[in-house]
């Protein structure tokens, strides 16, 4: 799988907007600070592009933050959302 591109059933999701949101950086700030396109960091978002290894550890150095906190193979729980029983 060359390019980053998504493969179905390998997608890769992330809590990106939801760190910078919190941080309060734009995808312009976030995008100059790891030296990509910021259209780059619209495509992470929407997890239409998954990121290099080498790019996903820094976009989690950039939050200080561990990889896992960023990125999933799994989706995230919604923010707020609890199980009813």
């Amino acid at each position: 799988m060359g390019g980053g591109k998504t493969v179905s059933g390998e997608n890769v999701y992330n809590r990106i907007a939801v760190l910078r949101a919190e941080r309060g950086v734009s995808r312009r700030q976030l995008a100059e600070a790891l030296g990509v396109h910021y259209q780059t960091v619209g495509y992470l978002e929407r997890g239409e592009y998954s990121p290099s290894l080498h790019l996903a550890l820094r976009i989690a150095s950039y939050f200080e933050v561990p990889v896992e906190i960023v990125f999933s193979t799994t989706p995230f729980p919604r923010i707020g959302s609890e199980e009813k029983a």
